[in-house]
C-alpha cells in the first residue's frame, strides 16, 4: 500500500470494497445455529500468525480483508463488522496482551472466541494465562465491550510500532495525524507527531508540536518536557 492509497480517491474506492467485503461476509452466516458457529462458518479462513507483525497490511482493514489474515485486533473487527450485519451479538474483547470477540449477551452468557487462532474458542483459563504473561491478572472489565475510539486508537498504535524506522516515517507520520483526529488520546501522540514531523523534515511544525507538547508536560513531567524542547532545538538548527 502506497502513501496515495491512503487519501484521495483511492481510499473511497478502498472503503467501498471493504464494506462491500463484510456485507458479502454476512450474507454467508447460516441464519440457524450456535453464534459462535454461525460466524466461524463464514470467517474461519480469517487467521494470523506471527509473521504477521511484521506487515503493515496486518493492520490495514482493507488488506486484511483481501489476505484473510492480520493481527488480533484486525481480525476481531473483521468478525464483529460481519456479526453486526448479520445480526448476531459480538463484541471486541481487549484482553491484556490480545485481542478476541465476545459473542453473545456481555452481561450474561457469553463465549469467547480467538480470530487469530480461526474463530476457535478461548477458555477463561487460556484468557488469564494470557494476560499473566505480560504481568497482568485478568478482571471483569477486561471482558467487557472494547470501546470503538479504543480500538481504533489501539490499531494506530500498531501501524506507529510498525513505523518506527527511518525509512517509515511518513506511514508513522500519517498514523499519528490519524490518532490526532480521534476525540481523545494519550498525551505522548503529539511528542511522537512532532518527532514524526523531524523524521520526514518537517523542522518548523515539527519544533512547534514540540514546544507546545513540552509546555504541556512541564509541570508534572519536567525531564520529559526538557526532552521534547531538545529535540525541538534540534529541529530548527537544521533550518540553518
Amino acid at each position: 500500500m502506497t502513501d496515495q492509497d491512503v487519501a484521495g480517491p483511492r481510499l473511497d474506492i478502498l472503503v467501498d470494497e471493504g464494506l462491500a467485503a463484510l456485507d458479502t461476509l454476512a450474507a454467508a452466516v447460516p441464519p440457524e445455529g450456535r453464534d459462535d458457529l454461525r460466524l466461524r462458518s463464514a470467517l474461519a479462513e480469517f487467521l494470523g500468525a506471527p509473521s504477521d507483525y511484521g506487515n503493515l497490511e496486518s493492520s490495514l482493514l482493507a488488506e486484511v480483508l483481501k489476505r484473510r489474515r492480520g493481527l488480533p485486533i484486525l481480525l476481531s473487527t473483521v468478525w464483529t463488522e460481519v456479526a453486526r450485519r448479520a445480526g448476531v451479538p459480538a463484541y471486541g474483547v481487549g484482553l491484556p496482551g490480545h485481542f478476541v470477540v465476545g459473542v453473545g449477551d456481555s452481561d450474561g452468557t457469553r463465549v469467547l472466541v480467538d480470530p487469530f487462532a480461526g474463530g476457535l474458542l478461548l477458555p477463561y483459563d487460556r484468557a488469564r494465562e494470557i494476560a499473566a504473561t505480560v504481568g497482568r491478572s485478568l478482571k471483569p472489565e477486561h471482558l467487557s465491550p472494547h470501546d470503538p475510539i479504543d480500538t481504533i486508537d489501539r490499531v494506530l498504535g500498531n501501524v506507529r510500532a510498525w513505523a518506527s524506522t527511518p525509512e517509515r516515517a511518513r506511514h508513522r507520520l500519517w498514523a499519528c495525524e490519524l490518532g490526532l483526529v480521534l476525540p481523545r488520546h494519550d498525551l505522548g501522540l503529539r511528542r511522537d507527531y512532532g518527532e514524526a514531523l523531524v523524521a520526514v523534515g518537517r523542522y518548523p511544525e515539527a519544533s512547534r508540536v514540540l514546544e507546545d507538547y513540552a509546555d504541556i508536560v512541564a509541570g508534572p513531567m519536567p525531564l520529559e518536557a526538557e526532552h521534547a524542547r531538545r529535540i525541538a532545538r534540534q529541529a530548527r538548527a537544521r533550518l540553518n
